[in-house]
């Protein structure tokens, strides 16, 4: 099929005036040809039906639909994030039990294809029964997450090397420092305030480091509609996708955004029941539970700065630089927040 004459269905969201790629027809061309051919070199036949285009100034998204019916999926990151398409290959060598495998990547460009993952934990969450209502339901995902974090500690070093962002412990005040400091949406009195607050960071990094649970890969934006349920092909395994955010860091701030989600979900009071059941998989390594749940606490609040990093890294076209818009602010902001566990 000819990628110029595919009818296509396009989603901007809240975004339609905000400039991507996508606005420029040499690239949609140049990409869907890429997709295209990327699919007839897995052979796979895209079949005569209305593409859907999701369009966000953090990425690009393409169903494709496919003769054989379900359909795949082109992904375009932009330059910040554009280590995405490297590392899914990657995760796809490291951890193929928990991840889905590309069809083919551009790890230069910043672009991939996928196969459909199936069902998405979202959708089984929404489906109205009792046991899908149960906080529960998220307990055995969390297990398996936690054993994927520790499977990937061995390759931290390689994911920084393939472009993921360090925002080891280690690095946190400077990181934050940074950002303040480079800042254009700050005004000077809440600069200077945040930048005093820099010694308050330092001091909980420390505490956190001395706790001695090593860095992995941190999704940064784990819930549930980044989650595949399990299938008839996989049954019992979950699968986690869209790495985009992804940072090379402290494991547990991963439960950052996980725990602010299932809290407006199920409640403040199903947290320390998800939280424990994320932790299983660390317990026997000679830390106590006190230890690892003041663990979980620390890595959620200082989760804050990579979740900002990741609002820094969008299309140039968009017009949001390191340290504009109101999203990276909010969550500089957040850093001095009650974590939500």
């Amino acid at each position: 099929m000819n990628a110029a004459h595919a009818e296509t269905t396009l989603d901007q969201g809240n975004y339609a005036g905000t400039p991507t790629p996508w606005d420029h027809p040499d690239w949609r061309r140049e990409a869907l040809a890429w997709a295209e051919q990327a699919l007839h070199e897995s052979g796979l036949r895209a079949a005569s039906a209305p593409r859907t285009v999701r369009v966000r100034p953090w990425s690009i998204l393409v169903r494709l639909p496919l003769e054989a019916g379900a359909g795949a999926w082109f992904k375009a990151n932009p330059p910040g994030s554009a280590f995405e398409a490297g590392l899914g290959e990657a995760l796809a060598r490291w951890v193929p039990e928990h991840v889905l495998r590309p069809y083919a990547v551009d790890p230069e460009r910043g672009w991939a294809l996928w196969p459909d993952g199936g069902t998405l934990f979202a959708d089984v969450l929404n489906g109205g029964s009792r046991a899908e209502a149960d906080a529960r339901a998220w307990e055995e995902p969390l297990r398996q997450y936690a054993t994927m974090q520790q499977a990937l500690i061995p390759y931290a070093d390689r994911a920084e090397a393939l472009g993921v962002p360090n925002m080891r412990v280690g690095v946190l005040p400077q990181t934050y420092e940074r950002m303040v400091t480079d800042s254009t949406a700050l005004d000077a009195a809440e600069k200077h305030q945040l930048l005093t607050r820099v010694p308050q960071v330092v001091e909980w990094c420390g505490e956190l480091a001395g706790i001695g649970v090593p860095d992995s890969i941190d999704h940064s934006d784990l819930h549930e509609a980044q989650v595949f349920a399990p299938g008839a092909d996989h049954p019992g395994r979950y699968a986690f996708f869209d790495w985009g955010d992804a940072v090379v860091g402290h494991p547990f701030g991963s439960l950052l955004v996980n725990a602010r989600a299932a809290r407006g979900r199920y409640g403040a009071d199903a947290l320390p029941r998800l939280r424990d059941a994320y932790l299983e998989p660390w317990t026997g390594n000679g830390h106590t539970a006190a230890e690892l749940r003041r663990a979980v606490s620390l890595a959620c609040r200082l989760g804050a700065v990579a979740r900002a990093g990741s609002w820094g890294r969008l299309f140039p076209e968009a017009g949001a630089g390191p340290g504009d818009g109101a999203d990276v602010l909010r969550w500089l902001r957040e850093l001095f927040a009650e974590p939500p566990l």
